[in-house]
C-alpha cells in the first residue's frame, strides 16, 4: 500500500505523456505509447485511482483491492510485462523506440525492487484519510470533465461500503496491516512522527474531503460522506491505539531502502559524494549570498551586511494577505516580458494559473507546488500554481511561522520554479511537443523534474532585482544544504532537530519551513529533497558541455526548448541526446 501512496504523490507530477488534439504524435510516438500500455494496464489493475489521475478511460468508478494481499499477484504480472517488453525490444529496430523500452522495462524493474524491500522491512501503514482526500481533490477539479466527476459518487460508495459487494476500505486496510504483522512480528512500522502527524492532519482533511464535495456540482453525496467520516474517524482513532505504539522512534531508513530512494528519485551517486559536492557548493553559495547581500545593505542603509541580518530584513515586507495573488500574478507577467525580451525559452500561448492553497490542502503537501492537468482528452487546460498558506498545527497544536513566500523579494524566485520558466512550462511543452508516455510518465525522475525548475530560477536571477536575486540564491542554498542534510540525517551524522535548527540559523528559513523541511527527510520523501541540487548540477554540466562544443554556435533559447521536448529522461539519456542531436546537428555532422 506504501508503494500506491508513492505513486498516487508521483503521478500529481507526472499526469504527462498522452497528447491533447492539437498535437501532432510521431509514427514512433505511437507505437511506443503502444508499449507503455502494457505497464498501464498492470497500473491500472492494481491501482486504479492513479490510472484515472493519468486520465485513462475506464476505472474512474473502481478503487484499489485491499480484500487481499496483492504483493505477489502485482509481482507476478509485473513479471510478465517485462517478459513481454524485453520480448518487443528483441525485435525493434527503431532507436527511439529501442530506449522507450529500456526505459519501460527499467521502470518496471525498479518497481519490483522498491515493493521488495518495502516488503522486507515495513508492515504497512495506510493513511486511508489523505488517501481518499487526494482521490477526492484529484477529482473534483475545474479541468475535469463534469462527466468523470461524477464518477467519484460510485467511489465513495465503494470507500464507504455501502456499494453492493463492498466493505468498507478501512476496514480492508486494517486487515492486511494486521495480516502482516502476524506473519511477520519483526517487521519495522512507520516512524512516529509520521504517524502523530497523519493522526493531527486527520481533521482537517476530513473536513477538507466535506469542503470539497460541497463546492462541487456532484448531487447525493451526502449520505455517503457522513458514512465515511465516521469511519475515518474511527479508522484514525484506531491508529492511534493500535499503530502508534508499533511506530519506531528512530526516523532512519535501513542502509539499502534509503539507497533505493535515492535512485527511484534519480540520484546515481553515493550519499557521500553527493554529501561532498553539497557541501562544497553552500559554501560558495553563501560567498555570493554576502556579496549581493552586502549591495542591499549599502542601497537600504542597513546597519548588518550579513547575509542573515538583510534576509531578516527584508522578510519583514510582509505581503497583505489580500494582495497576495495580485502580487504573484504580476510577478508572473514580468517574467514572462522577460523571458520573451531575453530569448531564455520559447513560451505556450496557454496562460499559466495560480491559486491559493486550502487548509487541508496544506496540512496535506506544505509547500508551493504545481498542480498539472490532465493529459488524456486535454482539450487546453493548464497546470496550476498552487501557493501554500502555511503548516498545519504540529501534532501539539502548535502553529509554527511561516513567512518565507510571503514577502515581495521571494515572489521572484518562486514563481520562476513553479511556473514559468519552471513547471508550468515544462509539463506545457511536454502537451505541446507529443512526448511518448515512456519519457513522460515511467522515465519519471525527480533528478529531471526539480533539477529543471531551480534551473529555471537560475536562468531568471540576472534580470531580478537585487533582492529577488537574493533569494534565488537564498532558494539554491537550500537545495544545497538539502543534498547533505537529507543524506546525514538518514545516516545518523545529524539530529533530526540539529537539522532543523541549522537551517533556521544558517539557510534563514522560518520554523515552519525548517519543520516541514525536516518533516521531508524523515518521512515524507526521505531522498527526495537532494534531487534539486543533484538535477541542477547535472542540467548545468550538459548545458555547459554543449556550449563548449558548440563556442559561437549555441543558442540558450533552442538548447532550453530541446530540453524540454525531451521528457523527463534520467540526466544520462539527455546528455546523450544534446550531443547526438542538438550539437551535431548544429555543427552539421
Amino acid at each position: 500500500m506504501k508503494q500506491l501512496l508513492v505513486v498516487l504523490a508521483m503521478a500529481a507530477l507526472s499526469i504527462v505523456g498522452i497528447i491533447p488534439a492539437k498535437a501532432v504524435e510521431q509514427a514512433w510516438v505511437v507505437k511506443s505509447n503502444e508499449n507503455a500500455k502494457i505497464l498501464l494496464q498492470v497500473l491500472a489493475k492494481y491501482s486504479p485511482e492513479s490510472a484515472s489521475q493519468l486520465g485513462v478511460d475506464g476505472f474512474d468508478e473502481m478503487v484499489t483491492d485491499l480484500s487481499r494481499d496483492q504483493f505477489e499477484p502485482t509481482a507476478k504480472d509485473t513479471r510478465a510485462a517485462i517478459a513481454e517488453l524485453q520480448r518487443r525490444l528483441k525485435a525493434e529496430s527503431h532507436p527511439k523506440i529501442r530506449q522507450d523500452l529500456d526505459i519501460l522495462i527499467g521502470s518496471a524493474q525498479d518497481n519490483l525492487r522498491s515493493s521488495a524491500l518495502n516488503r522486507k522491512y515495513f508492515f504497512p501503514f495506510v493513511d486511508v484519510t489523505g488517501l481518499i482526500f487526494g482521490v477526492v481533490k484529484q477529482t473534483i477539479d475545474p479541468r475535469v470533465p463534469a462527466e468523470r466527476q461524477k464518477a467519484l459518487l460510485i467511489r465513495l460508495k465503494k470507500y464507504a461500503g455501502l456499494q453492493r459487494g463492498s466493505r468498507p476500505f478501512t476496514e480492508w486496510a486494517k486487515e492486511r496491516t494486521l495480516e502482516r504483522i502476524k506473519a511477520a512480528p519483526k517487521l519495522l512500522g512507520p516512524f512516529k512522527g509520521e504517524v502523530e502527524q497523519t493522526l493531527a492532519d486527520g481533521p482537517t482533511l476530513i473536513a477538507g474531503i466535506k469542503e470539497l464535495l460541497s463546492g462541487s456540482t456532484l448531487k447525493g453525496w451526502e449520505s455517503d460522506y457522513a458514512a465515511l467520516e465516521k469511519q475515518l474517524a474511527a479508522y484514525n482513532a484506531w491508529v492511534k491505539d493500535a499503530i502508534l505504539p508499533k511506530a519506531r522512534s528512530d526516523h532512519r531508513l535501513p542502509a539499502e531502502v534509503y539507497a533505493d530512494n535515492l535512485h527511484q528519485f534519480g540520484v546515481d551517486i553515493s550519499p557521500e559524494e553527493l554529501t561532498a559536492k553539497a557541501l562544497t557548493s553552500f559554501a560558495e553559495i553563501r560567498n555570493q549570498m554576502n556579496i549581493t547581500a552586502g549591495l542591499i545593505a549599502k542601497e537600504r542603509g542597513f546597519a548588518d551586511p550579513d547575509y542573515r541580518a538583510v534576509i531578516k530584513r527584508l522578510k519583514q515586507q510582509q505581503i497583505p494577505k489580500d494582495e497576495v495573488m495580485s502580487t504573484y500574478a504580476k510577478r508572473l507577467g514580468e517574467i514572462e516580458d522577460v523571458i520573451r525580451i531575453t530569448h531564455i525559452v520559447s513560451l505556450p500561448d496557454r496562460k499559466a494559473a495560480i491559486r491559493l492553497a486550502s487548509e487541508a490542502e496544506n496540512a496535506q503537501q506544505p509547500a508551493p507546488h504545481m498542480s498539472p492537468p490532465r493529459l488524456i482528452g486535454n482539450t487546453g487546460e493548464y497546470g496550476e500554481f498552487v501557493l501554500t498558506t502555511g503548516m498545519p498545527p504540529d501534532p501539539s497544536g502548535k502553529r509554527l511561522s511561516f513567512d518565507d513566500f510571503s514577502h515581495q523579494a521571494a515572489a521572484w524566485t518562486l514563481t520562476a520554479h513553479e511556473a514559468r520558466p519552471g513547471h508550468e512550462l515544462q509539463f506545457a511543452k511536454m502537451i505541446e511537443a507529443g512526448v511518448s508516455t515512456a519519457r513522460a510518465v515511467f522515465a519519471f525522475n525527480s533528478v529531471n523534474v526539480e533539477g529543471w525548475a531551480l534551473y529555471a530560477e537560475a536562468e531568471m536571477q540576472p534580470y531580478e532585482p537585487l533582492d529577488g536575486q537574493l533569494f534565488a540564491l537564498q532558494h539554491r542554498m537550500m537545495r544545497a544544504a538539502r543534498a547533505f542534510l537529507d543524506p546525514m540525517v538518514n545516516l545518523g551524522q545529524i539530529t533530526a532537530e540539529g537539522t532543523k535548527s541549522f537551517l533556521m540559523d544558517e539557510v534563514v528559513l522560518s520554523e515552519g519551513m525548517a519543520t516541514q523541511e525536516m518533516q521531508r527527510y524523515t518521512f515524507r520523501a526521505p531522498g527526495q529533497a537532494t534531487s534539486y541540487f543533484y538535477g541542477y548540477q547535472r542540467l548545468m554540466e550538459i548545458r555547459q558541455a554543449a556550449e563548449v562544443a558548440l563556442r559561437g554556435k549555441f543558442d540558450r533559447q533552442a538548447f532550453n526548448d530541446f530540453v524540454l521536448s525531451q521528457g523527463l529522461v534520467p540526466p544520462h539519456l539527455l546528455s546523450r541526446a544534446v550531443i547526438e542531436e542538438f550539437v551535431f546537428r548544429r555543427l552539421g555532422q
